[in-house]
């Protein structure tokens, strides 16, 4: 679908540069544009290397098993039977605690393949338990302590204070986690009465 989207925009982007006269420049913005997006990513490589090998140190030394055992206790108020999906939420939830969404991407989807697979009838039946609504609506508006993606970006785009977003993200994306939270709990309750 993605690949559709791209190509559509292209022929859009061609047609106009040939429609305006500017089609000579068209190669020169393209290649602009591509040299920007590498000097972007080589400058992202060393903030994401460095948290991916702190979150595998953690996990290799039993830090993520100790730390889901601890986290284990309260995921189980929100998301009662949890069971083996416990690891992989709290490994996805540190990760975005860390600003690292990418990093968090394979531990989510592994949390919910376990939640699917402990959901019984309702997720045969292609409807979302609550435990999987509840990990969506936590991974959505994760807390996050250290946006290191944005950090990252701000700094790479020359932003002379790129740390000042941290307070803001770490106040806004605790209120929106526990709206996320209360939201949840509010519609599980709705469709427990209505079920009735």
């Amino acid at each position: 679908m993605l690949g559709y989207v791209i190509t559509i925009m292209l022929i859009l982007g061609f047609s106009c540069c040939i429609y305006t006269g500017n089609s000579a420049n068209a190669l020169n913005y393209m290649l602009e544009g591509a040299n920007s997006a590498v000097e972007l990513m080589l400058s992202l490589a060393g903030s994401y290397l460095l948290w991916l090998g702190i979150m595998n140190v953690a996990k290799r030394s039993g830090l993520i098993d100790a730390l889901a055992s601890k986290v284990e206790a309260p995921l189980r108020k929100l998301m009662p039977n949890v069971g083996a999906a416990a690891a992989p939420i709290t490994l996805n939830l540190a990760a975005n605690f860390f600003g690292l969404g990418n990093a968090a991407t394979p531990f989510g989807l592994d949390a919910m393949k376990k939640l699917y697979e402990g959901g019984g009838e309702q997720t045969k039946r292609g409807i979302a338990s609550n435990n999987i609504c509840m990990f969506l609506a936590l991974n959505s508006s994760a807390v996050e302590l250290l946006p290191t993606s944005v950090i990252a970006i701000r700094s790479a785009c020359g932003s002379e204070n790129p740390n000042s977003i941290i307070l803001p993200t770490l106040i806004s994306s605790i209120i929106s986690a526990v709206a996320a939270i209360m939201l949840c709990k509010l519609f599980e309750r709705i469709s427990k009465h209505e079920c009735r």
